[in-house]
């Protein structure tokens, strides 16, 4: 099977989705799963059917390093002012 971003995540029938355990019932969060070949799917949690998006593993790992490390804060002022 192919992963192609924005595929309907229902198709993703061997994924196994988790979310965070910080989640809550009432909030929007995004469950994440494992794909053959070392890919990690996204998907909304409210929409379970809608639109997957597929990184590599590496790419998901620089994001969240740069999330987590204050380098993505600037895209934070450009969108407040």
């Amino acid at each position: 099977m192919q992963f192609d971003n924005g595929m309907p995540a229902d198709r993703l029938t061997m994924a196994r989705w988790r979310k965070s355990t910080a989640s809550n019932p009432s909030g929007s969060c995004v469950e994440i799963a494992e794909l053959p070949g070392g890919l990690i799917a996204v998907r909304n949690s409210r929409d379970k059917s809608g639109p997957a998006l597929v990184y590599r593993r590496a790419e998901l790992a620089a994001f969240l390093h740069d999330a987590k490390n204050g380098g993505l804060d600037s895209l934070l002022l450009s969108i407040r002012h």
